[in-house]
């Protein structure tokens, strides 16, 4: 199992479900002084995350600190290619953070410019699947 997953899950596999409404919660830069803001729903894989990190703390190279604010919690199955149809759920496949519309997913913070940080949280949105936009301290959607 490659990427980040839980420790350790109450249920194995678990429904697919809707992402409805605007986040409530952890809409707002907490840590840092910059943040990464989702503008739409969508799920953010392990990977995705891992690709951001690596990404952002490349460009920033050992200057300031990097906050990732979301964690994939929620299990996805997927069925073996060339599977008939029935015999259940399929085993799980990959972890994803379910991201709601005005979720602060990256921060950035320690002392960095808002041009680095800028540029930094620009080179994580590319590799995320959902359209974001860049956030001081307050700023709410």
């Amino acid at each position: 199992m490659a990427g980040n997953m839980p420790k350790r899950v109450k249920w194995r596999k678990a429904q697919k479900g809707r992402i409805k409404g605007n986040a409530t919660r952890g809409n707002t830069v907490a840590y840092g002084d910059f943040g990464l803001q989702s503008l739409e729903p969508g799920r953010v894989t392990s990977r995705h995350i891992e690709a951001g990190r690596v990404a952002a703390t490349h460009f920033l190279q050992r200057e300031g600190r990097i906050y990732i604010r979301i964690f994939p919690h929620k299990p996805i199955t997927k069925k073996p290619l060339e599977v008939r149809m029935g015999t259940g759920k399929g085993e799980v496949d990959i972890w994803t953070a379910e991201v709601k519309p005005g979720t602060v997913m990256f921060e950035v913070g320690g002392g960095v410019s808002e041009e680095l940080a800028k540029a930094a949280l620009l080179r994580v949105a590319h590799k995320l699947p959902v359209k974001t936009r860049f956030v001081g301290r307050r700023h709410g959607l």
